[in-house]
């Protein structure tokens, strides 16, 4: 199978080259066309441009210029509500835009909670450069100095004078910034905000409620045909040895079945159904007989990827070891007076977004266009002109919003098939993928294996720890280039084992990580929402729990007492300030607001568990109380409440926080109890909602969600509740019944298991 590593492309050049590998045409479909926020309005002339990402027109309009994808999460309110709020101008007069690839916009990335962490700075600099050049040329309309202007609500005020944006604009502005001006720009300190933080109406609201806003599933072009994938045994590896569509012939629309020639390895063994309508092709795939040679993952099952997992957490000589300035572990476990070891498993977890895959390839003036809903512009483009063996600068990518995305179009494998097919028949294609269809060609969540050790001394305190963590590893198949080196010299993937660098005070530590090669070879690892915290905070908060228990000591308090705050977890960058000390806060809000220590009915209990999100370098503090109700008859768990406290610093959106913790707690607990299905013969076993049964609104507990009051940096909030929720009742069960779980998703077996010990 061909990686990006194949792909002749520095991880520099890629984010010059990737970002770039866009070219903006004139074609725009019908439908591309209604993909616009509710209220829209098209810029008048002339127009004021002080930077790249956003425009004021003559009629006080601004559109900011998005470059992140929306699924769902209202990214474009968030991020305009930055720009406006350095702008001063009136929020009715906001408008926003996401944007298509070009070079000029960089990396395009939406996934990892960094939206709005990455955006912050530039548009809150972007914003304002545009207040100090509309001051200084309304001053000089005005005719005073600028030093004594003020900017408020889309207009100058000086001198007992005032001009408004619109003014300031139709007369004409040209004022540019260079980069190192922009960087330089200073923002508002936090008492002056009048947006930020603020109820405000959401941009993109009403398009989703009305149906007009269109989405990649939507999207038409004249002439268009539809595809249908049949899929190979095996992801990677298949060879299609015949194909007999003599029985398909007969439906009408039926056009051809066409054999994929992929040169980037993407879609192996892949055969497209075409015809002149979806309901054709559904149809006639059904009659397609297709013989395939299976590659050599097809007898591989859930349990040989967890063996190998297991055989590599076993050999001390593979794997890289994180630096964690922590010390000799091995001299640290020789020494300890006593010591603990626990191994914890997840099963492989599917992404089954809202919106099956789709995409519609069409060639426009020698340029390519696949018009789809991405979470990943930059990634994909270069894989797209690989597979289609033409220069980068021919392949570009409309922008349509996504019904769900959670990682799963962060891979935007799904684009080759339907451009392969449209460069292939000189014709624009719309392949759409069914519900078992997206399953099966899912970048499922790896299976995974963790094993912990932990020492102690005589008094009970903590001298070393180990966390070795096997799985299969998205960004080593997928983004080679974005991959560090460990002490040790060897490359990991960061987001399969962030998480398990904790800030926890343990003396020595060792974080080893492990890529299971077993796993990268049946299927393609996917990032998918959490990411790597989703397993590994769940071993790791289970552990902590299991150590309290070792000392006797209370949860709550063995945490706080190794939330020390020194050395490596004191937090000095402007993301992480306060450090280990920020993640005690948020652990003793919960506890409070959850009440801690008090009593419960019998058969019920309170856990808890804490995170930092999703990497140390932008840490998003939480915690969570889960009061669970377990069954000791028939092992079953219910939910009762769910409480969470988080200081993401400063929150720019209020609702769109709250919401994004909300979705963020749900999927953890869907995790934690539901969702889960197993490799058989090289596939997942289960392809629809008949048999993956995520999280029903009939098992949704109370929820009472708060945030810390902060005016630190803005980080992310998309992901970070995810990962405490399934440790959480991982903890409360042990508190209830005595008995540890240590699988992912857990059942009323494993439970009656653990209580029987």
């Amino acid at each position: 199978m061909t990686t990006l590593n194949a792909i002749p492309l520095t991880r520099r050049g890629f984010l010059v080259t990737g970002g770039a590998a866009g070219l903006v045409c004139g074609f725009i479909t019908p439908a591309r066309a209604a993909w616009a926020p509710k209220g829209a309005i098209t810029p008048t002339a002339p127009g004021f441009d002080p930077t790249l990402w956003y425009s004021i027109d003559s009629g006080g309009i601004v559109t900011v210029n998005i470059i992140r994808a929306e699924m769902g999460q209202h990214v474009g309110t968030a991020i305009a509500r930055i720009l406006a709020e350095e702008l001063e101008v009136d929020w009715e007069k906001v408008r926003i835009t996401h944007v298509d690839t070009d070079p000029k916009w960089g990396l395009m990335v939406t996934g990892g909670s960094w939206s709005v962490w990455q955006s912050y700075p530039v548009y809150a600099q972007a914003g304002a450069a545009g207040r100090v050049a509309l001051i200084e040329a309304g001053a000089a309309m005005l005719g005073v100095d600028p030093g004594g202007c003020i900017a408020r609500a889309g207009g100058v005020s000086g001198g007992g004078q005032s001009v408004t944006y619109a003014e300031i604009v139709a007369k004409g502005l040209t004022r540019s910034f260079t980069a190192e001006e922009l960087a330089a720009m200073p923002i508002k300190p936090a008492s002056e905000r009048r947006l930020i933080g603020k109820p405000v109406t959401a941009l993109d609201v009403a398009g989703k409620i009305d149906g007009s806003v269109v989405y990649g599933i939507d999207a038409k072009v004249d002439g268009m045909v539809y595809a249908r994938p049949l899929l190979p045994p095996t992801r990677n590896g298949s060879v299609v040895v015949s194909v007999d569509d003599a029985a398909a012939k007969g439906v009408k629309g039926y056009l051809s079945s066409l054999i994929l020639d992929d040169p980037s390895g993407t879609v192996p063994g892949w055969v497209m159904v075409l015809a002149e309508s979806y309901p054709a092709a559904l149809k006639a795939s059904a009659l397609v007989k297709v013989v395939w040679k299976a590659g050599p993952t097809a007898a591989v099952a859930e349990a040989d990827i967890q063996d190998r997992a297991r055989a590599l957490i076993a050999d001390p000589a593979v794997g890289a070891i994180l630096d964690t300035g922590g010390g000799d572990t091995d001299t640290a476990f020789a020494a300890a007076a006593s010591m603990i070891e626990a191994t914890f498993t997840t099963s492989t977890v599917l992404h089954f977004q809202l919106e099956p895959l789709n995409a519609l390839a069409v060639e426009i003036d020698g340029v390519m266009e696949v018009h789809t809903g991405n979470q990943w512009q930059s990634l994909i483009l270069p894989q797209l002109a690989v597979a289609l063996g033409r220069d980068a600068t021919k392949v570009l990518m409309r922008t349509y919003p996504m019904g769900g995305g959670f990682g799963r179009r962060l891979n935007g494998d799904y684009a080759i098939p339907a451009a392969l097919a449209a460069q292939a028949l000189g014709r624009p294609v719309k392949m759409i993928l069914t519900r078992a269809d997206d399953a099966r060609f899912d970048s499922v969540r790896s299976p995974s294996v963790q094993t912990l050790r932990m020492a102690f001394d005589a008094k009970g305190t903590v001298t070393g720890m180990e966390h070795h963590a096997a799985a299969g590893w998205p960004t080593q198949v997928m983004a080679s280039f974005f991959m560090p080196k460990g002490t040790n010299g060897e490359p990991y993937d960061p987001f399969a084992i962030s998480g398990a660098d904790h800030w926890y005070e343990v003396g020595a530590q060792k974080v080893r990580a492990l890529s299971n090669d077993l796993a990268n070879a049946t299927f393609r690892p996917g990032w998918l929402r959490s990411v790597g915290p989703g397993w590994t905070n769940w071993a790791l908060e289970s552990f902590i729990d299991q150590a309290a228990a070792h000392v006797g000591t209370d949860p709550l308090a063995f945490r706080l007492g190794l939330l020390t705050g020194a050395g490596r977890n004191a937090g000095v960058t402007v993301n992480d300030k306060g450090g280990a000390l920020r993640q005690a806060n948020v652990l003793r809000l919960v506890a409070e607001k959850a009440g801690w220590g008090a009593s419960l009915p019998a058969g019920s209990a309170r856990g808890i568990a804490t995170s930092f999100g999703q990497e140390r370098g932008m840490p998003t503090w939480l915690a969570c109380v889960a009061e669970v109700a377990v069954d000791s008859a028939t092992g079953g768990v219910t939910v009762q409440k769910l409480t969470i406290v988080t200081d993401a610093g400063t929150i720019i959106d209020p609702d769109s926080a709250r919401a994004q913790t909300e979705g963020a707690m749900l999927w953890g607990l869907s995790m934690a109890l539901h969702e889960g299905t197993e490799f058989v013969a090289g596939e997942v076993r289960d392809t629809n909602l008949n048999t993956y049964t995520p999280l029903r609104i009939g098992d949704v507990p109370m929820l009472d969600i708060s945030f810390v009051d902060s005016a630190e940096v803005p980080v992310g909030l998309g992901e970070p509740a995810t990962t405490v929720v399934a440790p959480a009742i991982g903890n409360a069960i042990f508190a209830a019944t005595g008995g540890r779980v240590t699988h992912l998703p857990i059942t009323p077996k494993a439970v009656l298991a653990a209580i029987a010990g």
